[in-house]
């Protein structure tokens, strides 16, 4: 079974962390709606969707997605890179234990999972304002025994590396090529967002199909032209807080 861990927005998701973005009002009941029709397509999809209550001490705590990388058989506990966030970590550690061997990142090392890319074996962890060169030491120490290849992408101009670059299809990456250097995935397939559309390169892939923002036709229509299945989704408030469709799960096989 194909877990999905989510977690309910905070009624203070008003006074979220911001990097790149202008800050805007958010409509905590709208941002709320939005997130239940997350939360419903994950289940229309065949996940089983463990919801955790609102924390609202922590405005981005819908973010689940910063706060771990879990893999096959363990999961490593990240330090996000703005302090605010970092007592959201213990919620879904323990939220998380039942299904994994926890390993976590200690200071200096800061480090957001939305700065983490797994591509089958291979770990790409930007280097962003949320994420530095210690977390990836550690990361290698952690990872590569286990059998995973490391590598840091330099990241400019956007908050996450899965701002600028997700899996889309086997092998296949949607990518805005100015914000990352596109050579590190010249073994891949690449389908670069639409040159209007630079926040567009976000996406979720569940088996074979693609959650995605809508508000974003021009990339959606080129998703749809490689032949993958695209579910568009209202994330308009989420999006206000620097969020997207990646950062809002985290994904477990049990």
């Amino acid at each position: 079974m194909v877990f999905a861990l989510t977690r309910q927005v905070s009624s203070k998701i008003g006074h979220c962390e911001l990097t790149h973005l202008q800050r805007q009002s958010i409509n905590y009941a709208l941002a709320s709606e939005q997130h239940r029709a997350y939360e419903q397509t994950l289940q229309a999809l065949g996940l089983h969707v463990v919801s955790l209550p609102p924390e609202s001490d922590f405005p981005d705590s819908v973010f689940v997605e910063d706060t771990a990388l879990v893999l096959d058989d363990f999961a490593v506990m990240m330090r996000p890179g703005a302090e605010s966030r970092r007592g959201e970590v213990p919620s879904i550690a323990q939220a998380l234990q039942p299904y994994r061997q926890l390993n976590y990142l200690q200071d200096p090392a800061i480090v957001d999972g939305g700065d983490i890319l797994l591509v089958n074996q291979h770990v790409y962890i930007g280097l962003s304002s949320r994420s530095n060169h210690d977390a990836v030491i550690q990361l290698i120490e952690i990872l590569e025994p286990r059998g995973y290849m490391v590598t840091p992408v330099e990241v400019r101009g956007c908050l996450h590396l899965k701002s600028a670059v997700s899996l889309v299809a086997e092998n296949t990456l949607l990518i805005n090529p100015g914000w990352i250097d596109t050579r590190i995935f010249s073994d891949y397939s690449i389908i670069p967002v639409d040159p209007q559309e630079p926040q567009g390169a976000n996406a979720l892939l569940i088996a074979e199909d693609v959650i995605y923002p809508a508000g974003f036709p021009g990339t959606a229509g080129r998703l749809r032209r490689h032949g993958l299945d695209v579910i568009e989704l209202d994330v308009s408030e989420l999006m206000k807080a620097e969020g997207a469709v990646t950062c809002c799960s985290l994904l477990l096989n049990t």
